[in-house]
């Protein structure tokens, strides 16, 4: 009985997105914020990013997943879940690795919002210059 609760956690970040997965053996129940999948995200784009690593390794439907997400626009949370289900996957199962670090589910992408400069209007536009 104590087999069927453990939980394996991961946790994932994207853009300014925190995601803290937990995974236990299951039949493919997949939470976000206790909500189903598609229900949380209206894009397809979005479900597809988060089934990513269970698609890869070949385990959908075999996992129970429970997700909790802050912070950031839906992508950016997408990201941060295919993340943190990455990281569990792995923790569960070492021999997955390889086919999650080929498709770079791994690997945290580190591309954030660039900061705004002084004397400018964002972070690469500037006023307009005018000669006279």
């Amino acid at each position: 009985m104590a087999d069927e609760i453990k939980f394996i956690w991961g946790t994932g970040r994207r853009k300014t997105s925190v995601a803290r997965a937990r995974i236990r053996k299951g039949t493919g129940k997949f939470l976000v914020n206790s909500r189903e999948l598609e229900e949380y995200f209206g894009r397809d784009r979005d479900t597809f990013a988060a089934r990513l690593p269970l698609k890869t390794t070949k385990t959908l439907g075999k996992y129970d997943i429970f997700i909790n997400v802050q912070g950031g626009g839906l992508t950016g949370q997408a990201g941060a879940i295919a993340l943190g289900v990455a990281r569990a996957l792995y923790k569960s199962d070492q021999s997955l690795a390889e086919s999650l670090r080929a498709a770079s589910l791994l690997t945290r992408d580190s591309r954030m919002k660039e900061r705004k400069k002084y004397g400018q209007k964002g972070a690469r536009a500037g006023f307009q210059w005018t000669k006279r």
